[in-house]
């Protein structure tokens, strides 16, 4: 029986790139450098009272669990490239997504992966409120999104992905 893909294993090539690039920067400089202090520490003798030691330790458990995590993300991820969407006039994954709400105030959205997106940038996440009630739309499409003041009709005006590389 084939695996079904969970939208939380969606994500870009460069979010993929960014996280491969952190695991290569954990496993090559800062782990090797932690067990360093750590080996120095642990030299100096007694340990209950080492805080270089202490701290070390702690740190080595924290890079582990976030190598390990890593790990099995970018092993179950889906890389999918928004520049390849082939159906350019409704919302998918990777889609930069201008609309407007009842306010008339605009808004623009890029739906990403879940461990990519940051909101900081305008980025959502595919499984967000926002970007669910827009997926599939098109220009002109009102639809009602569900927002903790109770719902909120927008309207889709522009539809936006990457251009591809050549």
């Amino acid at each position: 029986m084939a695996e079904k893909t969970a939208l939380s294993d969606y994500l870009s090539p460069q979010g993929a790139a960014t996280m491969r690039a952190e695991l290569k920067m954990l496993t090559q400089e800062e782990r090797p450098r932690v067990v360093e202090i750590v080996s120095w520490a642990a030299s100096n003798g007694d340990r209950s009272e080492n805080a270089d030691y202490q701290y070390g330790k702690r740190r080595l458990r924290e890079i582990d669990r976030r190598l390990r995590f890593l790990g099995k993300r970018l092993e179950r991820a889906v890389i999918v490239d928004p520049a390849a969407q082939t159906v350019r006039d409704r919302v998918f994954f990777g889609a930069m997504v201008t609309y407007v709400d009842e306010d008339d105030t605009e808004h623009t959205v890029t739906i990403l992966g879940v461990d990519e997106a940051e909101l900081t940038r305008g980025e959502v996440s595919l499984v967000s409120p926002i970007a669910r009630a827009l997926m599939r739309t098109r220009v002109g499409d009102v639809v009602m999104l569900q927002t903790p003041r109770g719902p909120v009709e927008i309207e889709v005006l522009r539809i936006q992905y990457p251009e591809k590389c050549v």
